[in-house]
């Protein structure tokens, strides 16, 4: 009876076990980025380097291309604005060299030689002093303008040819990174998404924010960057307050320099494939960095088995690993500058 009973104990047990075990197989994994063994990025050390140098580099030249433009407008508008200055210039000289042909170079000193007192000749010396006083402040308010001129037409010139470098570097770049994706089997064009939300406007960095780990990563005993930083405000402060992990001990990408977040598309953190709310969620996410990754010098965002580059849009990008965390199916990982 005992051994019947220790029996049927044992096969009890041995039924729980293989039901607990074929429920741990089945649950879905809730690893969190960078603890699957990969750097958390979704790809090898040499791709996530190339990647990052080449967005780098194309954000850079896109800013120095836009701050070219801008200044190319306000010399465009100095010159056109010294153009209307040079016509009345001009227009008075030629007039005052009309009267002299008119009077004759002895003019003046016949208007001496024929004063009729000491004091007439002393009132008309002062008047042609003032009168060739005035003749030479017209020819050198002539020649500053000029001068200006071609001084500010030799900026735009260069200016100009400072934008053409710029758009080769931004091409040079483009081809980078997309070169790199497509030597590791990834970065076909995938689809947009479309904005579904996400579309607040952030507000930009601080100008002058430096690149340093220098700030207190709020996620995390590390550090962050102020542009990083930046970013994790901004989103946070537009609704998008859920789980978010910043800096990261790792082997490479942006995590341990402070320039990189994941953000968990699950309210309770990182979960499994996101879907529903959860992948609405995320897709919001993203979609708020790229509308705004002008103002939040953003290098690249990844989601659900792609990545948005600046040169690129979204192309597509899945992890060695295969699981939720280095695919990005359960968190938006941002990259910024």
């Amino acid at each position: 009876m005992q051994r019947k009973t220790a029996r049927r104990l044992a096969a009890v047990m041995g039924l729980l076990l293989a039901v607990c075990g074929l429920a741990v197989v089945a649950s879905p994994a809730t690893a969190a980025p960078g603890d699957n063994g990969d750097d958390g990025e979704g790809g090898s050390k040499s791709l996530v380097e190339q990647l990052e140098d080449a967005s780098r580099g194309y954000v850079e030249a896109k800013a120095k291309l836009k701050s070219s433009k801008k200044k190319q407008t306000e010399l465009t508008a100095e010159l056109k604005k010294l153009d209307a200055q040079v016509g009345p210039q001009q227009a008075a000289l030629d007039e005052i060299a009309s009267q002299a042909y008119t009077s004759g170079r002895m003019g003046g000193m016949s208007a001496l030689v024929n004063a009729s007192d000491t004091g007439s000749f002393i009132d008309r010396t002062m008047i042609l002093s003032t009168v060739a006083a005035d003749q030479n402040a017209a020819i050198e308010e002539l020649k500053t303008t000029l001068d200006s001129r071609r001084k500010a037409k030799l900026t735009l010139d260069a200016t100009i040819k400072d934008q053409q470098k710029q758009v080769n570097v931004m091409a040079k770049k483009k081809l980078q990174a997309e070169t790199a994706l497509k030597k590791a089997n990834q970065g076909a064009d995938a689809s947009s998404s479309s904005d579904g939300g996400g579309s607040a406007k952030a507000d930009p960095a601080p100008s002058g924010s430096g690149s340093g780990c220098t700030e207190k990563d709020p996620t995390s005993s590390g550090c962050l960057t102020p542009r990083t930083l930046h970013a994790l405000k901004q989103a946070q402060k537009d609704g998008f307050t859920r789980y978010v992990h910043c800096f990261r001990e790792q082997n490479s990408g942006e995590h341990p320099k402070g320039r990189a977040c994941d953000f968990a598309a699950d309210k309770n953190g990182f979960g499994g494939d996101a879907t529903g709310a959860s992948k609405t969620y995320g897709t919001n996410l993203a979609n708020y960095f790229i509308n705004n990754a002008d103002a939040l010098d953003v290098l690249y965002v990844i989601w659900y088995r792609r990545i948005w580059l600046p040169s690129s849009g979204w192309k597509s990008y899945s992890g060695a690993g295969g699981d939720p965390s280095s695919d990005h199916t359960n968190h938006v990982h941002l990259s910024v500058r």
